[in-house]
């Protein structure tokens, strides 16, 4: 997991401190605890985003230098601060000054996940057997970059989330640099259509829709280009957190899931300047 590598974690720590609000001093007595570290807090909600542990767990497996309710705090005076949605908006920027995102083919999907603490934000997850769980939908460059977010109940259909998906693209100025789209058959239908000349979207291939009573093999109906989204989701996926959410809001789970993509751009950032670095010499 590229998250637990120091050298990412330090990079990413690097861009949110500047974004930590300073905390506030005031006291009716002129005292106070000492504050816990925000590096520490830090590091607690990393590992449990990454195992997908209760945060007693991960306040163990950092060796309790931070309490549980001191890190769930400290998420939520980040969260209000805006801090996590800046963070992912600096790595996308820096990501797209570097590298550059290639928006001349993009896709977007939606994949399912547990939430069996419930909370808003779930529904039934008919893949599931019912079962509670929660749903990301993400629209990603020709490289599987993500640049356009939405979340939202198992149980709600794709094509209904490509909508929202399509405007934060839209809220990050990517949307009209846009040339063609990918969809899988799940959005096969004129509202979808509909949608996307709205936003402008002209060029979308839409992988037709299997006609009921008929045994055309699936061979016979082509997906057009899914691999990177599809690659992407399975990249998010390794995240216990997401893979099995157990928070209650959606605000937290936005939070996480903007987290775990600052950590995949932090990751290509490193890996692109480290491309000319030569190999170790190996050990004799």
């Amino acid at each position: 997991m590229r998250a637990l590598d120091p050298e990412v974690g330090d990079a990413v720590w690097a861009a949110i401190a500047p974004l930590i609000p300073p905390p506030d001093r005031t006291h009716p007595l002129g005292c106070h605890r000492p504050r816990a570290s925000d590096r520490d807090c830090f590091y607690g909600m990393l590992v449990r985003l990454v195992t997908g542990c209760s945060w007693e767990d991960a306040e163990r497996l950092c060796g309790h230098k931070v309490s549980d309710t001191t890190m769930r705090a400290r998420r939520d005076e980040w969260i209000a601060a805006g801090v996590f949605d800046a963070l992912e908006r600096e790595a996308q920027h820096a990501y797209d000054k570097v590298i550059g995102l290639d928006l001349s083919d993009v896709s977007v999907d939606g994949s399912l996940h547990k939430s069996p603490c419930g909370g808003e934000g779930t529904g039934n997850n008919p893949t599931d057997r019912g079962k509670l769980g929660w749903k990301w939908s993400i629209l990603t460059d020709l490289r599987g970059i993500p640049f356009g977010v939405a979340i939202d109940g198992a149980n709600r259909n794709d094509s209904v989330m490509l909508a929202p998906t399509l405007d934060d693209a839209a809220a990050r100025g990517l949307l009209a640099d846009i040339e063609t789209i990918w969809l899988d058959r799940g959005y096969d239908s004129e509202v979808t259509r509909q949608r996307l000349v709205e936003r402008n979207i002209d060029d979308a291939v839409i992988a037709k829709r299997r006609k009921r009573g008929t045994n055309e093999p699936k061979k016979n109906q082509p997906m057009g280009l899914r691999w990177p989204v599809e690659r992407t989701n399975s990249w998010l996926s390794n995240y216990g957190q997401l893979r099995r959410n157990t928070d209650r809001k959606n605000i937290h789970r936005l939070a996480q899931l903007s987290l775990a993509i600052v950590f995949l751009l932090t990751a290509k950032l490193i890996d692109w300047r480290n491309r000319w670095s030569p190999a170790p010499s190996p050990i004799r």
